[in-house]
């Protein structure tokens, strides 16, 4: 089994032009800027090693010498230091040919050539080398067919147990929004054509992220000696896409561009699956706006909406995230390589556009509409801001607010987190009471004997309670306690926190990682949601404002809110789980 896998991997990395032509001993020939300019004297003892996952350096001119982990991903280099100081730094590949490498930092290259073989022992067998390397997909087949389909299957009959008038359901539309994010799933991972339209969206983001880094970089960049280290990464770049994000979604929505294209949206919802022209604009404007932005397009409307419509208005809330903060997940799942961020973009882009018929089925699924629907699309002409300027004043203040709130929420949180798991260490390593002469086998050697987790935690806890539902819905059995773990992160704590969590297990260099990267895609759309716990709470106040009489109906439909915007999340992954295989 492991020599079958080893030799996808092999071919995988092959058919991108990157394989294990990279892990040999190479040698230092030039250090150059843009110009060709040699920026360090070189020695003949400058060598550089690339060996089973791990990196070791040595440059005279520097006195340097450098360890660690590194990943492989694409063209890009994730060093995670641990010599001489813990920090991480990214390295594009320019060239790679067995006698010469090239890679960059910034303006800076590095070249290397080589002459010796490729670093394998032959007292070794070769399938550790796939340590260094999480398992490709392997396409579409009828395994990952019937994987998807008893997905699908499963979450339907789990709404359809928390329905609450089970024999109103209108099965046509539940196929017709399957449909639907199907063929945005297939066209977005399979057809050139649409993906060229989400990398092209996507690659939109990933200048807006640049123009953000320019001034992060003239406000701190003096602040932080080494703007590599994921501290500055997060509270300098990431946080500062959410303002500036912010900033620009009001100033199209007071152009009223944002509007147009949610109108255009909506009618093809009301076409196709037939709900309201309100219900179809509130999901067709969570797929840019938060969950309780997207309500001012129908806020004339909201105190006339019935119980269905109002279940759906707050599941398109849950299934969904904002523009400013998918901006933000790029950018930190990107890690600063501009191809990984428009891999990254392309998915959490078609992971929020699946997101709006999806939550269309779950919700009609939760509570069926009985009533009469009025199909007339109409934006309401709530404005932000009385004119241009007060408009991009107004979404930077919000974005201020939402930074603010995430930042602190994330350093409760992960703190929370930290404080849960020292105690339940605590409960994990004790092993018998010496004064007694009582010893036992600790249930923290119990679990890091027979599961992928060291010890016990929170994440042990939260991954095998949804493990199972990740088997169900396609996970491989060796990721699914992780991805259970990343499900229960997002509904306890938030999606942020549960992305956080995702890029470090998509580090192959640490201990506990996921192995298939069919997981890491999985995993991008099932957290691409607001639904979590404090989102009810959110919800209740921030759509009660706006219709007050409605605030009882909110309340009532707290958690099953929560569920359905779950759902939706899910049924996003299952299916893109299925088509890549």
């Amino acid at each position: 089994m492991k020599r079958s896998l080893f030799t996808i991997c092999i071919a995988f990395i092959s058919l991108v032009a990157f394989g294990q032509d990279l892990e040999k001993s190479w040698n230092f020939s030039a250090i150059e800027n843009t110009a060709q300019e040699s920026l360090f004297d070189i020695d003949s003892l400058d060598t550089f090693t690339l060996s089973n996952g791990n990196f070791e350096y040595n440059l005279k001119a520097k006195n340097l010498e450098a360890k660690g982990s590194y990943i492989h991903q694409n063209n890009l280099l994730i060093f995670n230091y641990q010599q001489p100081k813990d920090t991480v730094r990214y390295y594009n590949i320019v060239e790679l040919s067995d006698s010469n490498l090239t890679i960059s930092e910034g303006d800076v290259f590095f070249k290397f050539t080589s002459e010796a073989p490729i670093m394998v022992s032959e007292d070794k067998p070769l399938v550790q080398e796939t340590d260094a390397q999480i398992i490709p997909s392997e396409g579409f087949s009828m395994q990952s067919l019937w994987r998807g389909v008893l997905g699908m299957f499963v979450l339907i009959v789990i709404a359809f147990f928390f329905s609450a008038n089970r024999l109103a359901i209108q099965w046509k539309k539940v196929g017709i929004g399957l449909a639907l994010q199907l063929l945005i799933a297939i066209g977005v991972l399979k057809i050139n054509f649409v993906k060229a339209i989400f990398e092209f969206v996507g690659g939109i983001f990933i200048e807006i992220l640049e123009y953000t880094k320019a001034g992060s970089k003239f406000l701190f960049e003096g602040l932080v000696a080494d703007m590599n280290t994921f501290g500055y990464i997060f509270a300098f770049q990431v946080l500062p896409t959410i303002i500036f994000f912010s900033a620009l979604t009001s100033l199209l929505f007071y152009l009223g561009i944002i509007q147009w294209v949610v109108k255009v949206l909506a009618k093809i919802l009301t076409r196709f699956l037939g709900i309201s022209g309100m219900e179809s604009l509130s999901v067709a404007g969570n797929i840019f706006l938060g969950q309780t932005e997207a309500p001012l397009l129908i806020k004339a409307y909201l105190e006339k909406m019935n119980r269905s419509e109002i279940l759906l208005v707050m599941i398109g809330g849950m299934a969904t995230v904002a523009g400013a903060v998918l901006a933000a997940y790029i950018g930190f799942l990107g890690g600063g390589d501009k191809e990984l961020e428009l891999v990254f973009a392309k998915h959490l882009l078609a992971a929020s556009v699946m997101a709006a018929p999806g939550a269309i089925v779950i919700s009609k699924i939760l509570y069926p509409q009985t009533e009469e629907v009025n199909t007339d699309v109409r934006v309401s002409q709530e404005r932000i801001g009385t004119n241009l300027l007060d408009a991009i004043a107004n979404g930077t203040t919000e974005g201020l607010r939402l930074a603010v709130n995430v930042g602190g929420m994330l350093l409760v949180f992960v703190a929370i987190i930290a404080m849960i798991n020292g105690i339940l260490g605590f409960v994990g390593g004790f092993n018998g009471i010496e004064y007694f002469g009582w010893t036992f086998t600790s249930l923290d050697t119990i679990i890091a004997n027979n599961t992928v987790y060291q010890g016990f935690s929170l994440e042990f806890i939260l991954g095998y309670i949804f493990a199972p539902l990740m088997w169900c819905i396609g996970v491989a059995s060796e990721d699914m306690a992780l991805m259970g773990q990343l499900l229960g992160i997002k509904l306890a704590a938030s999606e942020f926190v549960g992305y956080i969590q995702l890029a470090e297990l998509k580090t192959i260099g640490n201990a506990i990682h996921l192995n298939y990267n069919k997981s890491v895609i999985m995993a991008t759309y099932m957290l691409c949601g607001f639904a979590n716990f404090a989102s009810i709470g959110i919800q209740i106040g921030g759509i009660g404002s706006l219709a007050p009489g409605q605030r009882k109906t909110l309340s009532e439909f707290g958690m099953k809110a929560l569920i359905g915007g779950t759902i939706a999340s899910l049924m996003s992954a299952t299916i893109a789980g299925m088509i890549i295989g």
